[in-house]
């Protein structure tokens, strides 16, 4: 079998096989924290924008926008999937180097609201979109990430599986679903090289794509099953011939879904053992920002590739920016959404602290890339002291996860200023009991 026909053999069992409870409570904690990204975006650029660009297509259909408003099912995965990316809070399985949440989850909830289906469906498609698209995501690799947004790309796979075992498709047609979506899934790093909407847009893309591969596969339409592991496939073309044996072999023996990385600041992922070591060798040295003479921030070469912007003037850049957010931290103690408003990107403080900080590329630190995310942090204070600590993860990673309860917080943190704390607390107690929901329509 091609591996995609392997893949679709595994997603298909997920349709009726018995999911352990921990994997069910695992895939809660993804959608509360898609959830907890997809109101705060749902209010911003792009997916404000998106919604006047797809009139047409609001007010009908059988799916739902973030605040409740009727869409068509493809466009409401479009726009969910783009609002859930926009603020840079969602979801991250490193080894795959990409946000599965954002394209899979909305992809289900886009399908699982059209048809009606219950909270127990909609878990078994995220779950079938995590484990299919995380494993792609890690085949293909660093050599992919070079060129390519594995959200945009990777997270077509996630929506075709989750929006497929909605759609109930028996193995050979989500085998079809998934060749179709690989020759959608698109998205460029260079996109978000600058200031642009191109990077959540990838996520929404990903979403409508995988949804309608899948509707395309239900009423027969088939796909090249060789396309990710042929000669002129996927594997070959947008990486370095990846191992695919070795991409399949745990599937259903190991769940993904279960060491998922949630995000403890909102910015980019790779600034945040720079964050956390900046904030613990702050608290190590008791030292003020203001006594700061000097900076270094040694990581993995990616890290300075995306986020090695000295010179952020909007938002979006300075996400994407480890000087900006580890200042901001520093002076600030955290990186909220707070931190990225037009009063801090012009804040003088920050800015000059920023200019005391030095980037580079730690050579064992980059060979650890993508499965460790390091960061060494040195200052040097005005008094002469100088002192290094090694950040070995994230807070929010696998070996030091949010808890239920940081997960919480975190989701009316962010859902409570957009839908107010009523129905953000009403809202979390019925995802945490997501599974005996008879209709996701009733959220």
């Amino acid at each position: 079998m091609t591996a995609a026909q392997t893949f679709a053999d595994f997603a298909s069992t997920l349709r009726h096989a018995p999911i352990s409870d921990v994997v069910v409570h695992h895939a809660k904690r993804a959608i509360i924290d898609w959830y907890a990204a997809l109101l705060p975006g749902a209010v911003e650029f792009p997916a404000t924008l998106l919604e006047q660009a797809l009139h047409e297509d609001l007010d009908r259909g059988g799916a739902r926008l973030a605040l409740g408003r009727p869409a068509t099912l493809r466009t409401a995965a479009l726009i969910n999937g783009t609002a859930a990316h926009t603020v840079e809070v969602d979801d991250i399985y490193r080894e795959a180097i990409f946000h599965p949440g954002a394209p899979t989850i909305a992809a289900a909830l886009a399908m699982a609201q059209a048809r009606q289906a219950s909270g127990l469906q909609m878990v078994r498609g995220v779950v079938a979109g995590y484990e299919v698209s995380t494993r792609i995501g890690a085949a293909l690799g660093r050599e992919h990430y070079r060129y390519w947004h594995n959200t945009g790309t990777v997270g077509t796979f996630g929506a075709v599986s989750a929006a497929a075992t909605l759609l109930d498709l028996d193995a050979a047609r989500h085998a079809h679903a998934l060749c179709t979506g690989a020759t959608f899934a698109a998205g460029l790093q260079q996109a978000f090289r600058m200031d642009s909407m191109s990077k959540p847009l990838h996520a929404g893309h990903a979403a409508e794509a995988g949804v309608l591969a899948a509707l395309a596969a239900e009423q027969g339409v088939t796909g090249s099953l060789d396309v990710l592991d042929g000669e002129a496939g996927m594997g070959r073309a947008m990486s370095q011939a990846p191992d695919w044996g070795q991409a399949v072999a745990t599937l259903g023996s190991e769940f993904h879904i279960t060491r998922m990385t949630f995000k403890n600041h909102a910015c980019c992922g790779h600034t945040f053992a720079p964050i956390d070591g900046a904030l613990e060798l702050r608290a190590r040295m008791g030292v003020q920002w203001r006594d700061l003479q000097a900076i270094e921030v040694a990581t993995y070469g990616p890290a300075l590739e995306v986020a090695g912007n000295f010179e952020p003037h909007t938002a979006a850049e300075a996400r994407f920016s480890i000087p900006f957010v580890v200042a901001t931290a520093l002076i600030h103690g955290s990186v909220r959404l707070s931190a990225f408003t037009p009063e801090r990107l012009r804040d003088a403080d920050i800015r000059a602290l920023m200019s005391r900080i030095r980037l580079s590329v730690d050579p064992a630190l980059d060979a650890g890339f993508p499965g460790r995310r390091a960061a060494r942090v040195t200052f040097s204070t005005t008094d002469g002291r100088m002192d290094a600590y090694l950040q070995p993860t994230r807070k929010g990673d696998p070996e030091q996860p949010l808890t239920d309860a940081d997960l919480s917080d975190k989701f009316m943190e962010l859902a409570a200023p957009v839908v107010g704390s009523a129905r953000a607390h009403a809202l979390l107690q019925s995802l945490w009991r997501l599974e005996g929901c008879e209709n996701v329509l009733g959220l």
